[in-house]
């Protein structure tokens, strides 16, 4: 995924998703097929996410080490590369320092 991806055609919901004291925040951007996203941002630390419907995060920029439910070993994710979560499933995230920039859909 290019470094610099714009959405022509959306509608965004201006108030943010916070989560974690602020350590996580989100926009979430509506498309005209009634699909969405959500773009943000993670600051250091260790969150854990739990999922309805299956998501791809991709990393646009900075990096993140991921554990997926089920798996026993972090995995590590920069810009350009993204991972898949199962539906009704959950991640950790780690954040070692800097901001983890990505974009979330929902599948």
């Amino acid at each position: 995924m290019a470094e610099h991806v714009q959405f022509n055609n959306v509608s965004i919901i201006s108030k943010a998703n916070v989560y974690f004291d602020g350590k996580v925040i989100s926009h979430t951007i509506l498309f005209n097929d009634s699909s969405k996203k959500t773009l943000g941002l993670i600051y250091p630390g260790t969150f854990k996410f739990n999922t309805g419907a299956p998501e791809k995060m991709e990393i646009i920029s900075g990096k993140c080490a991921v554990k997926c439910a089920g798996e026993t070993s972090w995995k590590t994710y920069e810009g350009g590369s993204f991972f898949k979560v199962a539906g009704n499933s959950y991640f950790e995230i780690t954040v070692e320092s800097g901001i983890a920039e990505y974009i979330c859909s929902f599948e």
